[in-house]
């Protein structure tokens, strides 16, 4: 593939295990080929900047005039310096300038490297090239080792405002007892099915099971239920008309939407699972870049 476009951006979507890269093209936001791969197994800021490295190389090979490079991560992150503050992921990335140590790696200047949160990319994602375009007030939840979220008006991600927790996140907030993570992850979904059968199955073999056991199809639809009550406790103030759900967990949407969105009566509030699926946090990062 060759592409000789100004306006061509190598994004990358920083996930919890592995990295993917690619080329996304113009206004239009098309993938050139996506590259992943899992971490590096040698942990070092050294490595893993050469890791990212490798995968733009790789991304890009065939394109031309590539603006820059813009990176959904996640936090906490200095999202305008470019350092990373995260302690519980990547720690030997901490207090690292990621910003200038991949310009370097590039040969290019500090400000063609730029970041941004991953959940607020996936939604930025759904909004410019899929589900939620057009949507005034939408909210994107992703699903999976924990609860990401970001809030939108008019197209763009904002982190304050009515309705709007701190930081546009929810994992934290309280809820039955405890925060909103401990009912709506991986690992308490996981943990439900351990409770129910002795046995500690990865979500996608426990929704592979829901049509013929009992067990995993009551934990699918638990999980619906505190998605659709979290939801209407924590939404119904900012007001949105739609919510993307993405994360590996949303692939097994058919399980738990039904449950969720009949305790949303009353809200006009839609939830919708991603159409984007894990190409959305690249797009988004794209769409970040040509609205900067």
């Amino acid at each position: 593939m060759t592409a000789n476009l100004e306006k061509s951006i190598l994004v990358y979507d920083v996930g919890g295990s592995h990295v993917s890269a690619a080329v996304c093209l113009g206004g239009d936001y098309r993938l050139g080929p996506v590259v992943s791969a899992l971490y590096p197994a040698e942990q070092t800021c050294e490595a893993f900047i050469s890791f990212l490295h490798s995968l733009g190389v790789q991304a890009s090979a065939g394109f031309n005039h590539v603006s820059g490079a813009e990176l959904a991560v996640p936090g906490p992150f200095e999202f305008a310096t470019g350092i990373s503050r995260m302690r519980h992921k990547l720690p030997f990335l901490y207090g690292v300038d990621l910003r200038q140590a991949l310009a370097e790696c590039f040969s290019w200047q500090s400000g063609q490297v730029r970041f941004l949160l991953d959940s607020a990319a996936f939604l930025l994602g759904e909004i410019g090239a899929d589900a939620a375009r057009s949507i005034p007030r939408v909210v994107g939840i992703t699903l999976g080792t924990g609860i990401g979220s970001a809030f939108a008006v008019d197209g763009r991600v904002v982190t304050e405002g009515p309705g709007v927790p701190p930081g546009g996140e929810i994992w934290n907030l309280p809820y039955e007892g405890g925060i909103v993570e401990d009912s709506l992850s991986t690992r308490a979904i996981q943990s439900n099915y351990q409770k129910r059968t002795g046995v500690l199955p990865n979500v996608g073999e426990i929704a592979a099971e829901a049509a013929s056991n009992a067990d995993a199809a009551a934990v699918f639809t638990e999980f619906g239920h505190h998605l659709g009550l979290a939801l209407r406790m924590l939404l119904s103030d900012f007001a949105p008309q739609v919510a993307v759900l993405g994360g590996g967990i949303s692939r097994s949407a058919h399980l738990f939407l039904p449950v969720a969105q009949s305790h949303l009566d009353g809200l006009n509030l839609r939830l919708l699972p991603s159409t984007l699926h894990d190409q959305a946090p690249l797009v988004g990062a794209a769409v970040a870049w040509l609205h900067e």
